[in-house]
């Protein structure tokens, strides 16, 4: 199995938008992506705010990995996603220890960090796996449909040792 990260293209569209009719990612997309202009509208959304990366396996697009939120202590906030049929074969996790190995060597960055709903113990495993270090509990933090979520935080420094697992 091929995992890479390469930047986000148009053509890559469909699959944003097949990745986003999965009700767990359609949740978290910052506005509807119905249509193939939505798609493109996500995609083209990265320019200025963040560093976005399409994650392929074997050539084929299968999730994203980003830092975003980048400050002036060069901290930047982390999030991955891939699609539902590839999940479960560490595709998220070596995508993301590739996300650290470029934020810390080629953008410089100190410190990354990442949250995830406390009821989703994959994502959990993900940001363990890439060597993200749990800081805590945030209560009711994020929203969704109605509904209050807690997140837990995880972050990761330059300093920290590599992860082999």
């Amino acid at each position: 199995m091929d995992v890479r990260l390469r930047e986000w293209r148009e053509d890559d569209a469909p699959a944003v938008l097949r990745a986003f009719q999965a009700p767990d990612l359609r949740a978290q997309a910052p506005f509807p992506v119905i249509t193939l202009q939505d798609a493109m509208g996500w995609i083209a959304g990265w320019a200025g705010v963040g560093h976005a990366f399409a994650v392929t396996v074997d050539g084929s697009v299968a999730g994203n990995v980003a830092v975003s939120r980048i400050d002036d202590h060069d901290n930047g906030w982390v999030s991955y996603w891939v699609v539902p049929e590839v999940r479960g074969r560490g595709i998220a996790v070596a995508a993301t220890k590739e996300l650290v190995r470029w934020a810390f060597g080629e953008r410089g960055l100190y410190r990354l960090e990442l949250g995830h709903h406390t009821n989703n113990p994959a994502s959990c495993r993900v940001a363990t796996k890439a060597g993200f270090r749990p800081e805590g509990i945030e209560r009711g933090k994020l929203r969704h449909e109605g509904l209050r979520y807690d997140v837990e935080r995880h972050a990761r420094l330059a300093t920290d040792p590599v992860t082999h697992s």
